[in-house]
């Protein structure tokens, strides 16, 4: 069965690049360019990984990460948080994501750090 991840990227181009790049690597792969309601988008597409932008409109990637892991229902899920902002800038400590990824990222990099998480 193939692990599904959801991606939060409000860049279409980017979260193109990222969704064909997945599938390609064997995972069944949802896009998200809005932060609406995260816990129920979520529990409707019950993803083995959530991988999100820090930069979105609404909700911001940290809130995100944050949301997932202090949700009981959610938070055994493993966070990706990829962004442009320098580490320091986005901690771990306030987000609690698993793994944070540097814009512009290698694609095998993450590949890499998606398997790491899943498995």
């Amino acid at each position: 069965m193939l692990k599904s991840i959801l991606v939060i990227e409000d860049d279409t181009d980017i979260l193109s690049t990222i969704e064909n790049v997945l599938v390609y690597h064997n995972f069944a792969v949802t896009g998200l360019t809005h932060t609406n309601d995260i816990i129920e988008s979520i529990k409707t597409y019950k993803p083995d990984l959530v991988l999100t932008d820090y930069m979105l409109p609404g909700m911001n990637g940290g809130k995100i990460c944050q949301t997932i892991k202090s949700t009981k229902e959610t938070n055994h899920i493993p966070v990706i948080l990829i962004s442009a902002y320098h580490r320091q800038a986005i901690s771990l400590a306030n987000f609690n994501y698993d793994i944070y990824i540097p814009k512009p990222f290698d694609i095998d990099k993450l590949v890499q750090a998606i398997n790491k998480l899943l498995n």
